[in-house]
């Protein structure tokens, strides 16, 4: 049999609760549930969960810094769920970690849509770690590419800054970068994007790849207010402005000391 994924629906309202684990159930989906902090990072640790829908306010606990604990013992995909329609809490949520967010009130078809294509972004990230492995033990090689002084093997999800030191990017991350690294100068409109990265389709009131590009920026750009690297198509989308050198090697870049 195939095991069904299991969502840890994380949140203090019974009523959405409930609502939540009735849905999911019926989408084939097993579900634990966590109404607090410790709960929830106790069943992480314990149950591994598929996915975590994370709702952003626990009452006097902050899913912020519930969402900041998760990451530190765990790379499971998590889904914030918020109240407001607040870009500001979108963006603070997808830069701590969070793979995608859901706004209230939400449409049943939206949540599920949503987790499955968190899942399967994360399942792409975990089958492209394990080709890797399997590869570097065969000996082919994976692409390098170096980019206004940085370094990055997204294969191995890996990415060395100007300093030469590693940078820590979320799978997501490596998704939107790979897309713009394999094209680089070429514009791509937010449908594009979606597309390749594995996302669900787009709308013109979806800011989901304004805020992964935001939140990339912060990464790679020498001044992110003033971005010179992934730049604006205003009406469009965003292009890779900079050159790109793509090398094929062996070993991956090495962090200096």
């Amino acid at each position: 049999m195939v095991q069904k994924p299991t969502v840890l629906v994380v949140e203090d309202d019974p009523k959405v609760r409930a609502l939540l684990r009735n849905v999911l159930e019926d989408d084939g989906f097993t579900v634990l549930q966590a109404d607090n902090a410790a709960d929830t990072l106790d069943c992480v640790a314990s149950q591994e969960p598929s996915v975590v829908t994370l709702d952003i306010n626990l009452g006097a606990e902050s899913g912020f810094d519930l969402a900041r604990g998760i990451r530190k013992m765990s790379t499971v995909p998590i889904v914030m769920v918020t109240g407001k329609n607040d870009v500001i809490d979108r963006v603070v949520g997808l830069e701590i970690g969070a793979d995608d967010y859901i706004v209230k009130p939400f449409h049943v078809r939206e949540v599920t849509a949503r987790i499955r294509a968190v899942l399967r972004r994360h399942q792409y990230a975990s089958d492209d770690a394990q080709q890797v492995i399997e590869q570097s033990a065969n000996g082919p090689k994976s692409a390098t590419y170096r980019f206004d002084g940085i370094t990055a093997v997204p294969d191995r999800m890996q990415m060395i800054d100007r300093t030469g030191l590693d940078c820590a990017l979320t799978s997501g991350d490596f998704n939107l970068l790979r897309v713009f690294l394999e094209r680089p100068k070429r514009v791509l409109s937010r449908d594009q994007l979606m597309d390749l990265t594995g996302g669900i389709e787009w709308t013109p009131l979806d800011r989901t790849i304004d805020n992964q590009v935001a939140r990339l920026r912060k990464k790679i750009e020498r001044n992110p207010s003033a971005p010179k690297i992934i730049k604006t198509v205003r009406g469009i989308g965003y292009t890779l402005a900079c050159d790109v050198e793509c090398s094929e090697t062996n070993d991956a870049p090495h962090k200096s000391a």
